[in-house]
Protein backbone atom coordinates (compact mmCIF):
# COMPACT_ATOMS: atom_id res chain seq x y z
CA UNK A 1 0.00 0.00 0.00
CA UNK A 2 0.97 3.50 -0.04
CA UNK A 3 0.35 6.38 1.84
CA UNK A 4 -1.52 9.58 1.19
CA UNK A 5 -2.06 12.87 2.18
CA UNK A 6 -5.53 14.01 3.11
CA UNK A 7 -7.06 17.42 2.77
CA UNK A 8 -6.65 18.31 6.43
CA UNK A 9 -3.09 19.10 5.07
CA UNK A 10 -2.21 22.51 6.61
CA UNK A 11 0.54 22.31 3.99
CA UNK A 12 3.53 22.77 7.06
CA UNK A 13 5.87 21.04 4.89
CA UNK A 14 7.33 18.34 8.24
CA UNK A 15 6.80 15.59 5.70
CA UNK A 16 8.58 16.31 2.97
CA UNK A 17 12.15 16.06 4.21
CA UNK A 18 11.53 12.53 6.36
CA UNK A 19 10.82 10.49 3.08
CA UNK A 20 13.97 8.35 2.18
CA UNK A 21 12.44 8.18 -1.60
CA UNK A 22 11.61 11.51 -1.94
CA UNK A 23 7.97 10.80 -2.40
CA UNK A 24 6.39 14.04 -0.98
CA UNK A 25 6.22 17.16 -3.35
CA UNK A 26 4.78 20.29 -1.89
CA UNK A 27 1.49 21.77 -3.89
CA UNK A 28 1.68 22.60 -7.27
CA UNK A 29 5.11 21.25 -7.67
CA UNK A 30 6.25 19.00 -11.03
CA UNK A 31 8.31 15.78 -10.01
CA UNK A 32 10.54 12.91 -11.37
CA UNK A 33 11.56 9.37 -11.09
CA UNK A 34 15.13 10.08 -10.62
CA UNK A 35 14.10 13.00 -7.56
CA UNK A 36 15.82 11.46 -4.54
CA UNK A 37 16.67 8.06 -6.48
CA UNK A 38 19.12 6.08 -8.10
CA UNK A 39 16.58 5.58 -11.59
CA UNK A 40 18.03 7.54 -14.33
CA UNK A 41 17.26 7.49 -18.25
CA UNK A 42 14.94 5.11 -19.01
CA UNK A 43 12.83 3.00 -16.69
CA UNK A 44 10.97 0.07 -18.01
CA UNK A 45 7.80 -0.89 -16.02
CA UNK A 46 6.97 -3.66 -18.44
CA UNK A 47 4.12 -4.65 -21.06
CA UNK A 48 6.52 -2.03 -23.34
CA UNK A 49 5.68 1.00 -21.03
CA UNK A 50 8.81 3.18 -20.13
CA UNK A 51 9.91 6.68 -19.42
CA UNK A 52 12.44 8.63 -18.73
CA UNK A 53 13.10 9.11 -15.19
CA UNK A 54 14.21 12.59 -15.78
CA UNK A 55 10.98 13.19 -17.44
CA UNK A 56 9.20 16.29 -15.42
CA UNK A 57 5.65 14.69 -14.55
CA UNK A 58 2.53 16.86 -13.96
CA UNK A 59 2.03 17.61 -9.94
CA UNK A 60 -0.65 15.36 -8.18
CA UNK A 61 -2.08 18.15 -6.13
CA UNK A 62 -2.36 22.02 -6.86
CA UNK A 63 -3.79 22.52 -3.34
CA UNK A 64 -1.67 20.09 -0.46
CA UNK A 65 0.98 18.33 -0.31
CA UNK A 66 0.78 15.64 -1.93
CA UNK A 67 2.71 11.58 -2.17
CA UNK A 68 3.88 10.34 -5.46
CA UNK A 69 2.42 6.25 -4.91
CA UNK A 70 4.89 4.71 -7.58
CA UNK A 71 7.86 6.47 -5.48
CA UNK A 72 6.21 5.81 -1.99
CA UNK A 73 7.36 2.26 0.33
CA UNK A 74 5.90 3.58 3.64
CA UNK A 75 9.79 3.68 4.34
CA UNK A 76 9.92 -0.03 4.43
CA UNK A 77 13.59 -0.96 4.77
CA UNK A 78 14.58 2.49 6.03
CA UNK A 79 12.18 3.14 8.88
CA UNK A 80 10.09 0.61 11.30
CA UNK A 81 7.23 3.04 10.09
CA UNK A 82 6.00 5.82 7.76
CA UNK A 83 7.98 9.39 8.72
CA UNK A 84 5.89 11.28 7.41
CA UNK A 85 2.64 9.91 9.28
CA UNK A 86 4.93 10.03 12.29
CA UNK A 87 6.00 13.98 12.24
CA UNK A 88 2.28 15.07 10.56
CA UNK A 89 0.83 17.79 13.35
CA UNK A 90 -2.47 16.58 12.23
CA UNK A 91 -2.37 13.14 11.17
CA UNK A 92 -3.34 13.74 7.35
CA UNK A 93 -0.71 11.12 6.10
CA UNK A 94 -2.92 8.26 6.09
CA UNK A 95 -3.00 4.42 4.23
CA UNK A 96 -4.07 5.06 0.89
CA UNK A 97 -7.00 2.49 0.67
CA UNK A 98 -6.75 2.37 -3.29
CA UNK A 99 -3.64 1.03 -3.05
CA UNK A 100 -2.26 -2.06 -1.14
CA UNK A 101 1.29 -4.19 -1.45
CA UNK A 102 2.51 -6.60 1.02
CA UNK A 103 5.66 -5.76 2.50
CA UNK A 104 7.92 -7.68 -0.19
CA UNK A 105 6.53 -5.94 -2.43
CA UNK A 106 7.54 -2.88 -0.90
CA UNK A 107 10.56 -3.79 -0.18
CA UNK A 108 11.06 -5.01 -4.19
CA UNK A 109 10.10 -1.30 -4.89
CA UNK A 110 12.56 0.09 -2.43
CA UNK A 111 15.27 -1.68 -3.80
CA UNK A 112 14.30 -0.64 -7.88
CA UNK A 113 14.27 2.57 -6.84
CA UNK A 114 17.47 2.63 -5.58
CA UNK A 115 19.47 0.51 -7.75
CA UNK A 116 22.51 1.87 -8.93
CA UNK A 117 23.31 4.11 -5.36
Amino acid sequence: MAIKITDECINCGACEPECPNNAIYDAGAAWRFSDGTGLKGLIDFGEGNTLNAEETQAALSDDIYYIVPDKCTECVGFHDEPQCAAVCPVDCCVDDEDIRETKEELLAKKEWLHLGE
